[in-house]
């Protein structure tokens, strides 16, 4: 049941920009999922950790966000030529935009997924030049998005 939930919740987040306020609101959308499962209420004061603990899983929704978005820019950045789909996500569409604050683009934020970024020791057109091939740019989106406990 929780992942047909999840496939309904994640519908279309390759093109999301997502700020910290709703990193916020998903993480707690999967616990109060997680919490209606197992029947506990929040009158119950029952920690976030318990809930975790008692279901027996890790928090994942944010992790498949994160590797889907990843798995879709290799996947525009491979595109070649004059594409709308990529122009799009890039931001490069000709035209005049509004006046004030310009809006978070899409690229803006894979730009600033420096965590792992740095973790490979690249800058952001390294990243781009990685997706060209394939297979490596699927390793790297596997190893950033299900990092390793490195405690023992």
């Amino acid at each position: 049941m929780k992942t047909l939930v999840w496939a309904v919740v994640t519908y279309g987040c390759e093109s999301w920009t997502t700020k910290i306020r709703n990193e916020e609101r998903i993480e707690a959308f999967e616990l109060k999922c997680i919490r209606t499962i197992l029947r506990v209420s929040w009158t119950q004061k029952k920690t976030n950790g318990w809930v975790l603990e008692a279901a027996g899983v890790e928090r994942d929704l944010l992790n498949l966000i994160e590797w889907r978005k990843l798995s879709y820019f290799g996947h525009m950045m491979r595109k070649e030529g004059d594409c709308l789909e990529k122009q799009i996500m890039e931001g490069t569409v000709p035209g005049v935009r509004k006046q004030g604050r310009p809006k978070m683009r899409w690229i803006d934020e894979m730009e600033k997924m420096e965590k792992w970024a740095m973790r490979y020791k690249m800058s952001f057109e390294g990243l781009l030049r990685e997706t060209e091939d394939r297979r490596r740019w699927r390793r790297l989106v596997h190893e950033a998005t299900n990092p390793r406990n490195e405690d023992g």
